[in-house]
């Protein structure tokens, strides 16, 4: 299609190939938005929700933290559960990331701006 554009065609298929990555970016992050983890603290004691994009969703906690005493280890265990969900869905948009990118001959490694 274009053979004797020399360097245009070149430039061509380098726009397409761009579009087509933009296209399974935004694919991915649709599918990063509907994936859902579940971080945990305190052996299930306090659990979160997040999508894979890390955006929280959800919080449950068993009532048997709630007490006046025990405040600051409740708190410790939600922000611990929160943290957990994080790197859950930090590791799981790497994990589809990574599908994307098998074909492009990028390094190994190499983490792209999400």
């Amino acid at each position: 299609m274009f053979k004797g554009l020399g360097q245009m065609g070149d430039m061509a298929k380098m726009m397409k190939a761009a579009q087509e990555m933009q296209k399974k970016m935004a694919e991915a992050q649709e599918r990063l938005d509907a994936i859902e983890v579940t971080g945990e603290a305190g052996a299930g004691l306090v659990r979160v929700t997040a999508s894979a994009k890390g955006d929280l969703r959800g919080l449950e906690i068993d009532p048997s933290i709630f007490s006046a005493e025990d405040k600051e280890v409740a708190e410790d265990l939600i922000l611990a559960a929160i943290k957990d969900a994080q790197a859950r869905a930090a590791a799981r948009a790497q994990e589809e990331m990574g599908r994307i990118t098998e074909g492009l001959g990028l390094p190994p490694g190499m983490k792209l701006p999400f």
